[in-house]
């Protein structure tokens, strides 16, 4: 038994969107925990309060909880106020990272690329931001991760139903302007001045549709591995990625994604995922890969930075 830890709840499901994802991550990373010896077991808020974690002794929380209720501060803060350390960022960074609007907002005012958008609240605002923005448009809610409820909107006429289903998942509803180009992701292990950017994956779906199925559910879509961009970019991506990463205050670890413009080769953030997938199709596991990571090792060092945003009487603090 590796005693290291502790005892570790891995929590997974919860009540977000990505439930069934999030299952996926939870399950995948609670059996590489147990099969380094750690003394490790499956909690799903949806179904247990969290209180019960200070109860049963848990020292740790491994976070594979994707969206709302688990990548957005709220059981960050629980788990403060529990005294529970856990791993990913803390409760302001998780808050602000989910909300892409508060992200790219903070992201241009560093300095950081990050493409054109506007915020709307009807149709009518979605056409405005169409003309403006350019054609296409990517319309997405505000504070929903895996494409969830996105378009690509390619005509004027399409805005009232991207709005819609936009709408139906978040009140915050986000026009992007779309760059066309390569689409990369770059995952980030460590914290301040230690993180790390782990090699690029170079995403190739089919029909350039990355969506929901194409991301979790079929094996088309190609992942490239190194990404073969051109010279020197791929280092100008990993420094742009930890600035990014560190202007939010993220810790632990998150995987950003990126668009490289196809003329003139700037890249532009998208967002940055502060709890990232763990499931077989996943991205950081893969990129890890690359780096000479096996999947339970990376777990390990997942875990490994735990921590609170704040030390407390029990004298945990921040890793």
């Amino acid at each position: 038994m590796n005693t290291t830890f502790g005892k570790v709840a891995v929590l997974m499901g919860g009540a977000s969107a990505e439930r069934e994802i999030s299952l996926m991550s939870g399950h995948g990373v609670l059996e590489a925990l147990r099969s380094q010896g750690v003394d490790a077991h499956a909690f799903d808020p949806a179904e247990r309060d969290l209180s019960e974690l200070k109860r049963e002794g848990f020292a740790s929380c491994f976070i594979t909880l994707h969206g709302r209720f688990g990548e957005d501060g709220t059981v960050q803060g629980a788990l403060e106020m529990l005294g529970i350390a856990y791993t990913g960022s803390g409760v302001m960074a998780s808050a602000i990272a989910i909300d892409k609007v508060m992200t790219k907002r903070l992201w241009r005012a560093d300095g950081l690329p990050t493409p054109g958008w506007l915020q709307v609240d009807s149709a009518a605002a979605t056409e405005r931001a169409f003309t403006e923005l350019g054609c296409p448009m990517i319309v997405k809610p505000a504070r929903e991760g895996s494409t969830i409820g996105l378009t690509k909107v390619g005509a004027r006429q399409q805005c009232e139903a991207a709005y819609a289903l936009a709408a139906q998942h978040d009140t915050e509803v986000l026009c992007e302007q779309f760059i066309a180009g390569d689409e990369v992701t770059i995952s980030v292990l460590g914290s301040g001045d230690s993180a790390r950017a782990l090699p690029l994956i170079r995403i190739v779906a089919a029909d350039g549709n990355y969506d929901y199925q194409n991301k979790y559910f079929t094996d088309t879509t190609q992942y490239l591995v190194p990404a073969n961009l051109p010279p020197g970019e791929e280092a100008h991506i990993q420094d742009l990625v930890l600035k990014a990463y560190r202007s939010l205050g993220c810790r632990g670890w998150a995987r950003a994604d990126v668009m490289i413009d196809a003329t003139t080769r700037q890249p532009y953030l998208l967002e940055i995922n502060t709890a990232p997938g763990m499931t077989g199709h996943s991205l950081v596991p893969m990129s890890a890969k690359a780096a000479g990571i096996s999947y339970p090792a990376l777990c390990l060092m997942v875990l490994g930075h735990a921590a609170l945003d704040h030390a407390t009487v029990q004298g945990k603090g921040q890793a």
